[in-house]
């Protein structure tokens, strides 16, 4: 078990926890590569009827670690092509994941937090946690996560958000689609429980040919989603070797507004 997760077993739930809330369960190679195992292994296991996907601490996830950003902006356009790939492979094994999901938002989801929330099947946050998709403030896009974020909460608020790469709350991330409820905080374990319930009622095969049919009804498959992972990772690869990409990872890392910022 890598020291990046934490996996429990009962009564037929899996519960999977980013564990790294010294950083805000912020991403690196490390933990990516361990929530796709993880992922693999429970969708493999006849035992695991459903998934809770949650953070550790007060935040769910904040995105891209600071140190991984740092690789990033000295790494070749081949190397990040890489890093691209495996990101894209860990949303579209969540997305596609063959039993019931839930992501269980203890907290604020900022970036590549904010597409796990919109590749699970349903989705609860508290009422405090706070959301944005970040990337153009760095001069960069949402690209491996945006066909999930687009299913979750269409392409109208995407067009806005994306480019905005402003902060909305909790009841506006459920107004738009991409929650399911905000509950207060001492209320969440029992809101999760009680959709565990609902899910508890259904036949295994069926709840996967219905995810299955909603994903193709909503125009995504698995083999649709691999081809546009491989060209949107291409894409976010070539921005951040680009002078704007570079320019707003280098102002990010020395804490400082980027040059068009004062344009």
């Amino acid at each position: 078990m890598s020291d990046s997760i934490s996996l429990s077993h009962s009564s037929g739930i899996a519960r999977l926890a980013l564990a790294r809330p010294e950083v805000h369960n912020a991403f690196d190679a490390a933990l990516i590569a361990a929530v796709i195992e993880a992922l693999e292994s429970l969708a493999a296991d006849d035992g695991v009827r459903a998934l809770v996907l949650t953070g550790q601490g007060s935040t769910f996830s904040a995105g891209a670690d600071l140190n991984w950003m740092r690789g990033m902006a000295k790494a070749s356009e081949a190397e990040n092509l890489a890093d691209s790939l495996e990101l894209a492979r860990l949303m579209r094994t969540l997305n596609f994941f063959p039993k019931p999901t839930i992501a269980r938002v203890n907290g604020s989801a900022y970036g590549g937090g904010v597409g796990l929330v919109a590749c699970c099947d349903i989705a609860i946050a508290v009422e405090g946690a706070k959301f944005s998709l970040s990337e153009a403030k760095l001069g960069l896009v949402p690209a491996v996560i945006s066909p999930y974020v687009v299913a979750a909460i269409g392409a109208r608020q995407a067009r806005k958000l994306f480019q905005t790469a402003e902060v909305f709350d909790a009841p506006e991330a459920a107004r738009i689609g991409l929650l399911h409820r905000c509950v207060p905080a001492g209320e969440l374990d029992e809101a999760v429980d009680r959709e565990l319930h609902w899910l508890g009622k259904g036949g295994p095969i069926a709840q996967a040919e219905a995810k299955t049919l909603a994903l193709r009804m909503g125009g995504l498959t698995r083999e649709d989603a691999e081809r546009i992972d491989t060209g949107n990772a291409r894409l976010i690869a070539r921005l951040r070797v680009s002078p704007e990409g570079q320019e707003g990872l280098g102002a990010f890392l020395d804490k400082r507004a980027p040059r068009w910022v004062n344009a």
